[in-house]
């Protein structure tokens, strides 16, 4: 699995949010540049980049920040946050963006997602990012009464293949996985998904890797990195299968990790 260290951008800075609360908000470097490339100074192979403003107005607002990333690193860049027109998802991947991440026009606007999948089918991800089982929008602002699982299925019905599906409810908490719920994910996900949410420790990037879920492709590691619960070489190690004659590592549930 790949791990892919997270840029979010708010007000041209580098943060993180709690549960996606923008009333939570830290700010990690006052440069989203700087922030990407600390990731890839210490290891990184990709990043994923998320315009939060952008996420929340509906338009993207840090394209000028995503194509400085792109422009100067050499890792592929995924980035999503208010790609909710074709034009500017164009503008997305004329920045630099190798894959784009489509949300709330994803569920809202079918003709769009026909029209992106179209142009761009090997490039898109659809992010699914839950509370309480069901798909929140407007940059996690509003929650329906949609089921991930229903929502996905959907999705993949009309060509959608990639997905990443975050745990709002976790996010920036660091306080672990619901692992049920990843599994759950993993059979209905046809293609490949990324996870994303709570992760704290090496420990829950172990669990992930030993769920053998061959559809996990990657996790997103944002909060965990920037507070130095591990590094990027840590965290790529964890996630590598293990090796032949190892002792499978195996975590004891803790029923506290999932309130």
């Amino acid at each position: 699995m790949i791990l892919y260290p997270a840029v979010d951008i708010s007000e041209g800075k580098a943060v993180r949010l709690v549960r996606g609360d923008f009333d939570q908000v830290t700010v990690y470097e006052d440069s989203p540049l700087e922030a990407a490339r600390a990731w890839v100074d210490a290891g990184a192979r990709f990043l994923h980049v998320v315009d939060l403003d952008g996420a929340r107005t509906g338009s993207p607002k840090s394209l000028e920040h995503l194509e400085r990333i792109a422009g100067e690193l050499p890792v592929p860049v995924q980035y999503g946050g208010g790609l909710r027109t074709l034009p500017a998802v164009r503008d997305a991947l004329r920045a630099g963006a190798e894959r784009v991440i489509l949300g709330t026009a994803a569920y809202t606007d079918i003709d769009f997602l026909d029209d992106v999948l179209g142009a761009y089918r090997e490039r898109v991800i659809v992010s699914v990012d839950t509370r309480g089982g069901n798909v929140s929008t407007s940059g996690w602002q509003e929650t329906t009464q949609m089921p991930a699982e229903a929502v996905i299925e959907r999705l993949q019905n009309r060509g959608v293949r990639s997905f990443v599906y975050t745990d709002v409810d976790r996010d920036g908490m660091l306080g672990g996985i619901d692992f049920e719920h990843v599994r759950e994910i993993a059979q209905v996900v046809r293609g490949r998904f990324l996870y994303s949410g709570g992760i704290g420790t090496l420990d829950d990037l172990r669990a992930l890797r030993d769920l053998r879920q061959v559809n996990l492709g990657g996790v997103i590691v944002g909060k965990a990195l920037y507070e130095g619960r591990f590094t990027i070489p840590e965290g790529r190690e964890a996630l590598e299968p293990e090796r032949e004659g190892e002792r499978p590592f195996r975590v004891a549930y803790d029923a506290s990790r999932d309130d």
